[in-house]
Formats: C-alpha cells, structure tokens, sequence
C-alpha cells in the first residue's frame, strides 16, 4: 500500500498535469476544452482533495479556474482601494476584527487591514455597477467570514479580490442581500431536506421547537467558514466551488448526522447544536455526495438555484 506521501505526491501530479493542459498556450483553448478541464478537476476534488500540503500553489490555481477567474487588473483594484474608505466603513470594521479571531494561522498570514480593504474595494466597485445590474451590492453580516478564505488562500490581495468578487456576484448573490434572502432560503430548504432525510431526528428538533432558523445559521450563512480547523473548511470549500455552494445546506445535514447520537440523546438539543464539533471535511463531502441521491428531483433543483435565482413572487 503506497504511503500517504507517495499517494499525496501522485496526486498532486494528476492535478498539475490538468492544470499545465489548462494554461498551455500552444494552442487556442475552446469551451469544450475548458468544461473538459474544469470536469477532470472536479473529479479529482471529489476522489482525492487538493493535496495542497505537497504543493500549496495548487489550491489557488484550481480556485481560479473553478471560479473562471481570468481578467485581474491591478489597475483596477488600486483605483478602488485609492478611494479609501466606502459610506458603510463602521460596519465592516465592526465585524473584521473578529473574523476567524481565535485562528492564529488565519491571524499570523491576514491582517485586518487587508480585508477591510478588500470589502472597501468590493463595495466601491459595486457601486460603479449598480445601474447595470439587477442586484446591488454592499458590505452585510457574514462578507468578512466568506472574504477570509480567499485572502489566506490566495498568493495576493488583488487576485482574493477578484475571486471574492467573482465568488459573491455569480455563486452566492442572494447571500449577501441585505435580507441574506438566500440565507433564509437556505435554512428552509435544510429543514425540508433533513425531514426526507432523517425523519426522526427533523421531528425529535422540531418537538423541542428547533428549526434550522435556530441552530444552522452560521453554517449556512459563512458556507460552514464558521467551524474551525480552517484547513478543513479549505477543504470544503474545495468541494463547494467544485460542483456549487447549493451543496451547503447538505454539508450542515451532514455535520448534524455526524453528532447525531448526541443530539437525538439530549434533553436540550440546542445545547448540543450551539457549537458544532470541529469539522471534518473528507467526512462531510462523502455524507453529502450520498444525500444528493436522496432527494427528489424538483427540491434538489431548488437547492440548487437558491443561492442565486431571485424569485419573481
């Protein structure tokens, strides 16, 4: 059996031999060719994870393509953060002082100043959009902890900067309304899917008056960035780029189902769910990956659009 190293170098291997296709230049790459690339990567995600230890440049590289990354201008960027302070400064710098506040790793390689400058920088640049786009963007509850990742990930301010952009506007964008509306659909669609799934706890909570509105929504709302290691959220993370931050509201099943020997013998469950262990990522991605086939088609497709889809109600 080859040792963790051997099978973590091969990895690695299988990863950078996709990504150098990726980015040759021999010749014209056409949409096949890239949905070709993008469909290996998720493939390798799913099997094995990033094997970011043995190589760490692989994790923002992979990034970049999920998220179709490709026009960074640093000219831009500066224009924004030479703006200095956006009209809702108080309210980011309320919250970035705390984000990931007791990760030292997080806190030793991303200074506070460097996310309020990139949340200043998003705000700006939607402001100069706003009158193209059918939804506005500002700073809310929640952006410092979904920023977070990309800055300790990736190897520049600016290239977090437009993958958090890229990220928030195109994957998540009913998150991050001022209603969180897709926060609050999210943690209704986590309550319909957990009774299909396991009826008998979804009744147990709801016997002791706990919806997900309750007990899951800082899961929902930082996409599980909320439970430490951060590593593991990386790992996650990986995964929810990979095939859609839907899959989210399952990853919280999946944590629920990982303690639910404690919470089905609590008195208080809530006592149980106010903190959730610490995550374990290989774990929550299988668990996951099997809840998909669980459910019906017409409530998986609205997992699927509601992080972004506005409803027309």
């Amino acid at each position: 059996m080859p040792s963790s190293s051997a099978a973590s170098s091969s990895s690695a291997h299988s990863f950078n031999k996709i990504l150098n296709v990726h980015k040759s230049s021999s010749r014209p790459r056409n949409a096949t060719d890239v949905e070709e690339s993008i469909k290996k990567l998720r493939r390798l995600i799913l099997v094995d994870g990033i094997p970011s230890k043995a190589n760490p440049s692989l994790r923002p590289r992979i990034w970049k393509i999920l998220l179709r990354v490709h026009d960074i201008s640093a000219e831009t960027f500066l224009e924004y953060v030479g703006r200095g302070p956006c009209e809702v400064k108080e309210k980011i710098r309320n919250d970035t002082f705390r984000t990931l506040a007791t990760d030292t790793g997080f806190k030793e390689r991303v200074r506070e100043d460097m996310l309020v400058r990139l949340l200043d920088a998003f705000v700006w640049r939607n402001h100069d959009r706003q009158e193209s786009h059918q939804l506005g963007f500002t700073y809310v509850q929640g952006m410092n902890v979904l920023a977070a990742p990309f800055l300790y990930t990736m190897p520049s301010e600016l290239e977090a900067f437009f993958c958090f952009a890229k990220f928030i506007e195109e994957s998540c964008p009913l998150y991050v309304q001022p209603t969180l509306e897709g926060v609050h659909r999210g943690l209704k669609l986590l309550d319909r899917c957990l009774k299909i799934v396991d009826p008998e706890m979804y009744g147990y909570l709801r016997s002791k008056n706990l919806s997900a509105e309750l007990y899951a929504f800082p899961s929902i709302l930082t996409l599980c960035a909320c439970t430490p290691p951060l590593d593991e959220v990386l790992q996650l993370w990986d995964f929810l780029l990979a095939f859609g931050v839907h899959l989210n509201v399952l990853c919280v099943i999946a944590q629920l189902l990982l303690m639910r020997e404690a919470v089905m013998e609590s008195s208080s469950p809530m006592r149980v769910l106010r903190t959730f262990p610490p995550l374990q990522a290989r774990d929550v991605i299988g668990i996951t990956v099997t809840l998909v086939r669980d459910l019906p088609a017409d409530l998986y497709d609205e997992l699927v659009r509601h992080p972004y889809e506005v409803s027309h109600r």
